[in-house]
This record gives C-alpha cells, structure tokens and sequence, in this order.
C-alpha cells in the first residue's frame, strides 16, 4: 500500500473517531455501541504503531484515556473540588459552628449530614443526558486528570443511567478506594489501600486498572442545576435510587454533643469495616444554607472532617537538622528511628521551633513519644526522661542560617513580644535555602502546578546549577537533562510540555507562586481582584503606591509591610518582570453580568442577620467590589447600625451615596 493510501485510510479512521466521539460526548447520543468505538480506536492506533509518521491530534494516543505520556489531559472542574478543614476535637467542632453563627450573624438551629471519610481518592463524573461522559481526578482542585476509561473499570459507577429524575446534566461526586480484604492481596506492590487506588486509576492502559478490584462511594455533586433536592440528605437518597453505592453508616445529627458521641462509638468500631476510614464528614443538611455559607479559597464553610484521634508510638532521636522555609523560617527536625504509626513508616517529625525544643527539653539521643494524627506532619510531643543517658547535652539552636546569615526573632507590635521562630532574612534569592525553598513553591499545584519538576527535581536541578530563579525553568537545557540518569526521551518531553503548559496562568495564582510572606491564596485573590492586571500590579509596584492596597477590604497592614519589604529588594521585582515577559498572565475575569459591576462599596454599622463576609461575597457575586476606606473612589457607604459618624461625615463631604441596609438589598432584589 502507498504511503497516500495508507494516510488516507488514516484520515478516514480519524475522521469517522471524531465524529463518535461528538456523538458521544457533546450531543450525548452516541450511534454505534462501545466496543464498535473501541474498534475504531485500536484500528488508528494499529496503524500508528505499524506507520510512525502517522500523527494527528484527535488519536486516541493523545487523548481521552490514552495519553501517550505520563500526564493525563487535563479538565477544569466545573466548580471546584475543595479540601475540607480539618476538627480533631470538641473545641474544634464548636468553633465551626461558631464560625458558621458569625458569618450568619445570628444564632439558628440546623442538622448535620454525616457520612464516614473513606481514605481514599477523589474522582467526579460527568453525566450528560444519563450517559457517563467523562470522568476526573480531583487534581489541584481547580484542574484534575481525565481518566473516565480507567473509572469506567469500576463496576459501582453506572455508565448509563435510564432513570426519569436522573438530571441531564451533573457531576456526581465520591470516592475511589480498595477494601481491606483485596489490598491484602496487593500489598506487596503498595504501600496502603489508598496508594493502591491512586496508581490503579493513573494507568495509562485501562486493561491494567480493571485487574484491581476498585469500588466507588458517591456522596457529593459538583456541577448541577437543583431545583427539587433541599437536603443533602435527601441527595445521598437519590445516589443510591440512581443506581449509585452510598455509605450505610450516613446518618442525620443535630447537636454537636451528638456528632462528639457519634464520633466516639464510630471511632471504636471502624477497624471492623471492610475499608479504611480517616474520620467522619459534617455537612450541613441543608443545601439552601450550603449556598449561602458558600467557600473560603480552600474550603467550604458548611462542612468539615473530623478526624480520629492521633496514631503515637514512641523512637529514639538520630540527629536533629534545621530546615529553611520560602520565608526564612528555621523549623527544626528530628530525624529518628524508623516507626510504623498507623501503617506509615514515619522517619522525621518537626520540633517546631527554638521555644519548643527548650521548653520540652529535647536532645540528642533521647527516646521521645512521635504523634500523627491524620495528614498532620509527625511531631513530638514528649520527652522520655527515664531512658535519657547521662551524658546528653542540651540542643542549642544555631544562631546563624546554613547559608551563612544571622538569624532574627522579629518583634510582634501586636502581642509586644518576639516570635518563637527564628528567621534568616529574606534577602530575596541570596540565601540558597530560601531560593530552593521558592523555587518548590512556585511549581506547586496552588501556584503554577508544573508535573513532573516535584521537589526531588528541583533540588537536584539546583545541584547541578540549571536553576538559580524561577525564569531558568523556562530556559532549561533539555538535551543535557536527557544525559542525566532516570531521564529519557519520554520523561524530558513530558516536562518540556508541563512546563510550557504552566506558561498560561491566572494573575491570583501568579501573585501567590511568588512567596510573598503573608500573600497566600486568598490575599493573592483580593490582589488580582483589585489590580485586573500584572501590568497594573507592577505600575502600583513602579509607583510606590502599596499603601493603596489598604483600600482593599482584607488587606492590612502586615500584608502592606511584607510586599514594601520583598520589594525593597530589586532583584525580586527583575524576576517579576522577567516572568511576565515568559509567561501568559491571564487578567482577572470579570463578572460582567452582576448588578453592582463597577460599583464600589463600604460599610458601617452593625448589619441585621447577615455578617460583614457574606455582605462581602454578596457584592463580589454581583461583580461589585468592597473597600475598606472611605474616598473618592467609593460609590455607596452602606450604614447599620451604630455607624462610626466620621465614616458618615467624609462620605458626605466626598458627595459619596449613603444607604441603609434595606435600600443595598433592593439594589440585589
């Protein structure tokens, strides 16, 4: 066959897949059966296989479930798929609940969903007229992997669901993991139950994933228009009357005595479950206050994970080294005898710092009790004094960084005392510890989220001196790379394309990618909000205007002071202007449907029913913005009760519109 022929039977295969797959996955009414599509599939890439130059972007080899690559194709989650804050005691819970009262402004009665936290992975699967669609792993939360040909495996997860209620389109939310009893059979090739599932659903070869015995838990929705469901209750209901698997032990609480009493029997009885559980979730049962508690930048409001009690056991003290942090910070760590708590092998825990290790009394040698309690780092938390040798001698904290530099406890105005952490100074990329330190902070999945240049990587990069600064990421050698050993072909190109991939970034995750101590996602977020643009960020920068920053509701000054202060090193902002002429900062995307857009807003006084925050995320819902002071660029002062007069007067003097709580809601109706 001539090599025309041959790419003209290609072109048809590829031709005839696209169409399959529109069928398929955009119109939801798929023409030929899954083993026909299968068909096609193999078909193309037989022909790849027996003919390299064959190459197209719509191969299965470079898409859906078949990436060629170590790297899954990537999918914006349709909303987000956040993390839950962490209660490990009573306290814990009430100040939940106490948060949740302050954020209401008031004092109401609700109920709790409860439903265990089975340890293991997070996936969302998108229905579209009952057909299964695609199917994601959690990722950073924002972006996941699609692997819907590996969650396809799972016989517990429904690819066509026929039943009338069904909406046309959701995402069904829950967890992937492994029974105790199937692991046992694994644990050979992993580490833990949830391991196992994580590698299972990162295949690149479907066939190997359906060898693992996986199963699924629905309990939550990401994407979906509601108008009958009132509670999640009633939601984890219509799971299982659909055809998906929920947790029999979910139950409805109302008091935090009886979550407290739950979680205490629960506690007990979890090593007689056929999975692994860490803790248990608390929801808010109704999705109506879900809504309108709404989410921080990394959690929601309306629920949390209460996690059991923390796993100890007792080593002895090898050596103990000082780490530095992105901000100076110098955390001691002690390095110990390998221990197994609670089925991890744990060889490090942080001694936190200077005060710590001299108020425990900690030396060298000793034989200390190490606790873990959930995903909480291993610490120590007491010394065995009884076993202690009569020679040790008392640690004493270095005063000097590795790198060289003094080291500073700065003074708290605030508290008038000096922090318990000593610092090296932040002299931008001078000290090499910090710089490493930065450099893993910038490739991190809330920051630019670069696979494949983990932190082992960038330590060894460092090493050989092919990175210094964040900008050299972007101008690596890749044919010296390919020469270093563990690197290939394959893996030098899946970085090259994860590094040209986090090119394109959104300004928020750009300002906080940087370090900057006391900018972390949600002050990176009121940043880019209030600038719209790298450009206009560096002006504020050029100009010396910070100070403007405080007209930002949520900004103050130890935010103010810590930007003047990275600043006041030049080399920081050259990096700064050298990455936006290397990357594509995206601008802020603006609401431009709200009824506030281009309306700023201030208030005074106490509001009725409703807290300063969820005024707050009124406003920004509507495309409105909030500042903190008054001036002449603020539109509306919104007064309460007990207004501060001064606020009123300047308002008045600047022509500025004044109005009650009331007349502000019928601007939202």
């Amino acid at each position: 066959m001539k090599e025309s022929e041959i790419r003209n039977t290609y072109n048809k295969k590829i031709k005839e897949l696209k169409k399959h797959n529109k069928l398929y996955f955009e119109e939801s009414s798929p023409k030929i059966s899954d083993n026909e599509f299968d068909q096609i599939k193999k078909e193309i890439l037989n022909l790849e296989k027996k003919f390299p130059y064959l190459k197209d972007t719509s191969s299965p080899s470079v898409s859906l479930g078949y990436t060629p690559s170590k790297n899954f194709i990537k999918t914006e989650h349709r909303v987000k798929m956040l993390s839950l804050s962490n209660a490990f005691d009573i306290n814990d819970l009430e100040n939940f609940q106490k948060k949740i009262f302050n954020y209401l402004n008031k004092k109401i009665e609700f109920e709790y969903s409860v439903e265990p936290k089975i340890d293991g992975i997070s996936a969302s699967l998108t229905y579209k007229n009952g057909l299964l669609v695609m199917g994601a792993s959690r990722g950073d939360g924002t972006t996941g992997e699609v692997i819907t040909e590996n969650l396809k495996t799972i016989s517990d997860i429904p690819q066509k669901i026929s039943n009338k209620d069904f909406p046309k389109d959701i995402d069904i939310r829950g967890e992937v993991f492994i029974k105790k009893k199937d692991f046992s059979e694994l644990k050979n090739d992993f580490a833990n139950p949830r391991n196992a599932a994580s590698g299972s659903l990162r295949q690149k070869n479907p066939e190997e994933t359906k060898k693992i015995p996986l199963k699924f838990i629905a309990y939550t929705y990401g994407f979906f228009t509601n108008e009958k469901i009132k509670k999640q209750s009633e939601f984890l209901h219509s799971l299982k009357k659909w055809g998906f698997k929920t947790n029999e032990h979910n139950k409805v609480l109302k008091t935090i005595k009886s979550l407290e009493n739950f979680h205490k029997k629960f506690e007990n009885d979890r090593f007689d479950l056929e999975y692994d559980v860490d803790g248990l979730v608390y929801k808010i049962d109704s999705l109506e206050l879900q809504k309108r508690l709404g989410f921080t930048a990394n959690s929601p409001r309306w629920a949390i994970a209460h996690k059991f009690s923390a796993d100890s056991g007792y080593s002895q003290i090898t050596d103990i080294n000082i780490q530095v942090g992105r901000t100076g910070a110098l955390t001691p760590v002690a390095r110990i005898k390998p221990l197994n708590i609670g089925g991890v092998v744990v060889s490090n825990a942080t001694l936190h710092n200077e005060d710590e290790i001299i108020r425990k009394d900690i030396r060298l040698g000793d034989t200390v009790k190490v606790e873990r309690a959930g995903d909480v780092i291993p610490h120590v938390v007491l010394v065995d004094l009884k076993k202690r040798k009569k020679n040790s001698k008392k640690f004493i904290f270095p005063k000097k960084c590795p790198c060289g530099f003094d080291t500073i406890k700065e003074f708290n105005k605030v508290t008038k005392k000096y922090d318990a952490v000593r610092r090296c100074p932040d002299r931008g990329f001078d000290c090499e510890k910090i710089a490493v330190e930065k450099i893993k902070h910038f490739i991190s999945k809330e920051a630019l989220n670069i696979d494949g240049l983990g932190k082992k990587v960038v330590e060894k990069f460092w090493d050989l001196k092919l990175i210094r600064f964040p900008q050299d990421i972007f101008n690596l050698d890749y044919k010296q790379i390919s020469q270093l050993d563990g690197w290939g072909n394959l893996s030098v190109s899946n970085l090259k394309y994860s590094i040209d991939q986090s090119k394109k970034v959104s300004l928020d995750r750009f300002l906080y990618s940087l370090g900057i101590r006391h900018i972390g996602i949600e002050n990176a977020k009121l940043l880019a909000e209030y600038t719209k643009s790298i450009t206009n960020f560096l002006n504020f920068i050029q100009n010396k205007n910070l100070n403007e920053f405080l007209n930002i509701d949520g900004i103050g000054e130890t935010q103010i002071n810590s930007l003047k202060k990275f600043f006041e090193n030049k080399s920081n902002y050259r990096i700064i202007e050298k990455l936006s002429s290397l990357l594509n900062i995206s601008n802020l995307k603006i609401n431009k449907g709200g009824k506030l857009l281009n309306n700023t807003f201030m208030f005074t006084g106490k509001l009725i029913n409703m807290s300063r925050a969820e005024a707050k995320s009124l406003i920004e819902e509507n495309s409105g913005s909030v500042v903190s002071s008054v001036n002449k660029k603020l539109k509306y002062l919104i007064i309460g009760e007990k207004p501060t007069i001064r606020k009123v007067q300047q308002a008045k003097q600047f022509g500025i519109k004044i109005l009650s709580q009331k007349e502000w809601l019928n601007l939202l109706d």
